[in-house]
């Protein structure tokens, strides 16, 4: 059975030593959704915001928030991100936001993936809270990592993802 990895012995917590580990190529990838009524979706169709293009902002939020996950996450190791791609898609009840996170390191990117997703939707939700405070950010989860010792995983569709 797995086993925590941030905690010692005694329960005490610390930052996994990865020293031991080899350099290898590890992905992954991450989504979210920010549900919105019909109108705030119409509005940012128009992109007619004093703010900017709402779209636009949260992928570039998203870019800059995966390179300092280390700084959101106390535990987290930096690591040297080689590639990082953010979208966010208008969708008929909202914005579906995705990243995708490379590295060349000892340790995995999950968490730059989940922390880019993270950002780029409240960013979605900062610049649409003029029209609706009501917003709901759902949905963040890991969608695929490959590379490292515990090898790859896909996380598999489900019928609700399906039905935006």
């Amino acid at each position: 059975m797995a086993k925590l990895s941030h905690y010692g012995q005694k329960g005490e917590v610390r930052m996994v030593d990865v020293s031991e580990k080899a350099v290898t190529t590890r992905t992954a990838a991450a989504r979210g959704f920010v549900k919105m009524k019909p109108r705030v979706v119409s509005a940012v169709r128009r992109v007619k915001n004093p703010k900017g293009n709402p779209l636009e902002v949260a992928r570039i939020a998203g870019i800059a928030a995966a390179k300092r996950t280390a700084e959101w996450i106390p535990l987290c190791h930096p690591l040297p991100l080689t590639h990082i791609d953010v979208t966010a898609r208008l969708c008929q009840n909202g914005v579906e936001v995705r990243s995708t996170v490379t590295t060349a390191a000892q340790t995995g990117v999950e968490m730059e993936a989940l922390v880019a997703v993270t950002a780029a939707a409240l960013t979605v939700y900062d610049m649409c809270k003029a029209l609706d405070k009501g917003m709901e950010i759902t949905d963040i989860v890991l969608t695929e990592k490959t590379g490292g010792k515990s090898g790859d995983f896909h996380r598999r569709k489900s019928a609700r993802r399906r039905a935006r």
